[in-house]
């Protein structure tokens, strides 16, 4: 059996930080699995957790005037879930249901903004490394919106 350092040191998120800053995020984390039906998260609730999925997909969804359940987007496997943990009000925007039985490591968000805190360059390496995948999870939807709309 793999530990978190291990988990994380794979993951593709992670790819580029120092051994030193895995090992020390390591320790915000803990291995999880989650049954397909299942929510994660619901929007509106407190926002504390951030996760590694490392096999399964989840779907984000919101609620919208005549659309429940409206999905946003998938997440599967090698991609990472939840920004709300790093920024106040720290509540979910949405709701995340486990569509695939989903093995990932969930990561303490009180824990990583602790540690982040204590050590800003820690702290800011955390912040381009999210900032990196925030910023291709922006490019994937304006495709998705250009390709909905561009007809």
């Amino acid at each position: 059996m793999k530990t978190i350092e291990e988990l994380l040191r794979g993951h593709r998120f992670f790819e580029g930080l120092p051994e030193t800053d895995i090992a020390l995020l390591a320790g915000c984390g803990q291995n999880k699995i989650v049954q397909a039906g299942e929510y994660l998260a619901r929007e509106g609730e407190s926002a504390n957790t951030f996760y590694v999925i490392r096999h399964g997909k989840v779907a984000l969804e919101t609620q919208g005037a005549g659309h429940n359940g409206l999905v946003l987007e998938t997440l599967t496997e090698g991609e990472v879930l939840g920004w709300s943990w790093l920024f106040p009000p720290h509540q979910w925007f949405y709701d995340v249901r486990v569509i695939d039985d989903v093995r990932m490591v969930s990561m303490d968000g009180i824990c990583l903004r602790g540690k982040a805190e204590a050590d800003p360059a820690l702290g800011f390496r955390l912040m381009k490394t999210i900032a990196r995948e925030m910023n291709e999870r922006l490019r994937t939807a304006r495709l998705q919106i250009l390709d909905v709309y561009a007809q």
